[in-house]
C-alpha cells in the first residue's frame, strides 16, 4: 500500500482522475470551494494485486471510491475459504455501509489479483460532520452525496435479487419508499438519511447470508474469474 497526499498530484491530473467519480464531478462543475473542501480531507492510495484494502471487523469514517482497477468483496473468516459477493468497478464508492450505520465492516475488500494496479481514492467522512450540520458540508452537496448513495445502494440490492429472486430477503429493498417531497430541501436529506441506512442494514444482511450458507451472485451472474485468496 502507498499513500499518496493530493499536493503530489498536479490540479489537471487529479481532476481527470475524479472526473470517473459521479460525486466529486458534479461538486466541482456547481462548487469549487465545497470541491476543494473535500480534497483537503481526501488521499489517493495505490495497492498491489491481492492486497487487502479493508479488513471484516474494521471500524474507521473513512469512505473510499475506486479510480482504476477492479475490487473483490468477499465474506469468511480469514484462513477460511473466502467466497466472493462482488466487483467493484471504477467509479464505485464502497466502505459506505460501516460509515452509514456505524458498525464495523462485515465484509472484505481486496485488490483484484487479475489487476495489475489499483487505485482508490479516499475520504474522512468526518468532514460531513452530523446531518444537520451545515457548516462545513453544505445542503447541496449532502444532497448530491445521499442521492448517489442511495442509487448505488439500490443498485447493489437489484443484483442480489436477480441472483436469488426467490431468496426471502429478494424484494426487501423495494419497499423502501422512494422520496416524493419537496426536493433541495432538508426535508429531502432526512428522507435520503433513512432509506441509506435501511438499505446499507439490507445489503449487511445479504453478506451474513452469504457468509453462513455459502452461497454467492456470481453463481447465477457473469462476472469476472478471481484468482485463490489467501
Amino acid at each position: 500500500m502507498e499513500v499518496h497526499p493530493l499536493h503530489h498530484y498536479p490540479q489537471d491530473s487529479l481532476d481527470k482522475l475524479l472526473s470517473s467519480i459521479p460525486f466529486y464531478k458534479a461538486i466541482k462543475q456547481k462548487n469549487q470551494w465545497q470541491y476543494d473542501l473535500l480534497m483537503s480531507y481526501s488521499r489517493i492510495i495505490e495497492y498491489s494485486p491481492g492486497e487487502v484494502l479493508l479488513e471484516k471487523g474494521q471500524k474507521d469514517q473513512w469512505l473510499y471510491f475506486l479510480l482504476k482497477g477492479q475490487l473483490v468483496v468477499v465474506v469468511g473468516e480469514k484462513g477460511d475459504e473466502r467466497k466472493v459477493v462482488n466487483y467493484i468497478t471504477p467509479g464505485e464508492v464502497f466502505g459506505d455501509l460501516a460509515v452509514l450505520i456505524d458498525q464495523q465492516r462485515t465484509a472484505t475488500v481486496v485488490a483484484d489479483s487479475n489487476c495489475k494496479r489499483v487505485v482508490v481514492f479516499g475520504t474522512d467522512f468526518q468532514v460531513f460532520g452530523a446531518l444537520s450540520d451545515l457548516r462545513k458540508i453544505s445542503l447541496e452537496t449532502k444532497l448530491e452525496y445521499y442521492r448517489n448513495v442511495v442509487h448505488n445502494l439500490r443498485w447493489k440490492l437489484e443484483v442480489y435479487r436477480m441472483s436469488y429472486p426467490e431468496h426471502v430477503f429478494a424484494s426487501n429493498h423495494r419497499k423502501i419508499k422512494l422520496y416524493t417531497g419537496p426536493k433541495d430541501t432538508m426535508e429531502e436529506l432526512q428522507s435520503l438519511d433513512e432509506q441509506a441506512k435501511a438499505l446499507a442494514r439490507l445489503l449487511v444482511n445479504w453478506n451474513l447470508e452469504f457468509d453462513r450458507l455459502a452461497i454467492t451472485p456470481r453463481e447465477n451472474l457473469d462476472y469476472h474469474s478471481l484468482a485463490a485468496l489467501g
